[in-house]
């Protein structure tokens, strides 16, 4: 399980949230999961410059770790950020 403040990549796009795959985010928030609520994470991403994009609530599935083999790469955020 991920801590809050981890660096983590986005395994899939958030395009009500104008995510992509591949982004990366902080995670803000732990949610362990509960009954029929699976776990999660509460999820920052921003710009190069420290920008917020957007700050998102996603399924433990649907972020994994950083590595050290991971490499930025550039793309301008959706309009109205």
């Amino acid at each position: 399980m991920l801590a809050e403040h981890d660096v983590v990549v986005l395994t899939r796009d958030v395009p009500d949230d104008g995510l992509k795959a591949g982004d990366v985010g902080v995670v803000l928030v732990v949610h362990p999961g509960r009954g029929d609520v699976p776990p999660g994470y509460t999820v920052e991403v921003t710009t190069l410059l420290g920008e917020t994009v957007a700050v998102v609530d996603v399924p433990a599935d649907l972020v994994r770790p950083a590595s050290e083999r991971d490499v930025r790469h550039a793309r301008s955020a959706p309009v109205g950020t």
